[in-house]
């Protein structure tokens, strides 16, 4: 049957347009999984599977979390940055992995601009200071005046060789004038263990994998590594308010791999501000020493832009180095 021109013209724009709307399929159809590039029961782990757990409720479909450990964050991020992009494989990742990784390794695997779509922070971890009760120190400007007095003599335990707790400790020695000596771990745990043991004076952890202790006696806080108290330990005072201009504030965010549809990231980004102003979610933050970050999809691309450059500069002044 003929049809005029403009009739055709007309179906054939009706057809254009639907063909988008019939692409955007509902979000998530189907489970989703979350990668995690550091091992189960650790700081990363644990505000992945808060999120996760929240995220189950918020959509009615399963995110399942998924420990890819190995190279300090990089097999996990790899395999991240490999998925396919259609939403169904996110990243859950400390900064470290992101942004301290690529100056640290001579080849992590990939590419944190090329390779990932920023989703969205998640949480801030509170970082401290720490040292075993019966070191005499009992803040930070005292620990300061021993390192001083006794340059190298003070042992200082990280989770491992260019780790951001050992960055960290890089970063006090600098700001500072100090010489402490560096014991790495095989894990945040692992240097937990030998300071309450005494086999290392300090160290540096984050509060989800020191609370316990610290609320155990087994640990005292010397200072605070953020910029400001955390709600946690209302008492501790910042080493900043010591030493001028001191400060960090480790990060936890989701990321998915590029190419993944903006509408997509846009929801998921969404989903995660909601969860975020869920009170249980805040308070089990709150029980491992975190607070929740929230930001647009752009803000959180230009902060981890912005955190590659000035951890490549604290890389490079501690002389750390894998492989």
């Amino acid at each position: 049957m003929f049809q005029p021109r403009r009739t055709v013209l007309a179906l054939g724009l009706s057809l254009a347009v639907s063909v988008p709307v019939l692409a955007q399929d509902k979000f998530p159809s189907k489970p989703v999984t979350i990668i995690v590039p550091h091992a189960a029961g650790g700081a990363n782990d644990t505000i992945a599977r808060v999120i996760a757990q929240k995220l189950v409720e918020q959509t009615g479909q399963s995110f399942v979390v998924d420990n890819r450990t190995g190279a300090g964050g990089n097999v996990g991020t790899v395999a991240a940055a490999r998925a396919r992009p259609d939403g169904y494989t996110l990243f859950i990742t400390a900064d470290s992995s992101m942004v301290i990784n690529p100056s640290l390794y001579k080849n992590t695997g990939f590419d944190p601009i090329k390779d990932f779509e920023p989703i969205g922070p998640v949480a801030t971890a509170g970082y401290v200071l720490v040292a075993n009760p019966m070191f005499p120190a009992k803040n930070t400007a005292e620990l300061i005046t021993m390192a001083k007095q006794q340059p190298g003599k003070i042992n200082i335990g990280s989770a491992g060789n260019g780790t951001l707790n050992h960055l960290i400790g890089e970063m006090l020695g600098k700001a500072t004038g100090i010489d402490m000596t560096h014991v790495p771990y095989k894990g945040a745990s692992a240097a937990a263990t030998d300071l309450v043991a005494g086999q290392v004076q300090v160290s540096v952890q984050s509060l989800p994998s020191s609370i316990a202790f610290i609320r155990s006696g087994k640990m005292k806080v010397l200072g605070v590594v953020n910029p400001k108290r955390l709600p946690a330990l209302p008492d501790a005072p910042t080493i900043g308010e010591t030493v001028k201009g001191f400060g960090a504030t480790p990060w936890y965010g989701m990321f998915a791999p590029a190419g993944t549809p903006k509408h997509i990231v846009t929801q998921l980004n969404a989903e995660i501000a909601k969860a975020l102003e869920s009170k249980d979610v805040q308070e089990r933050l709150a029980g491992v020493g975190c607070e929740p970050f929230k930001s647009t999809p752009e803000q959180f691309a230009q902060l981890v832009r912005d955190d590659l450059p000035r951890w490549a500069k604290i890389v490079k002044e501690s002389g750390a180095t894998i492989d």
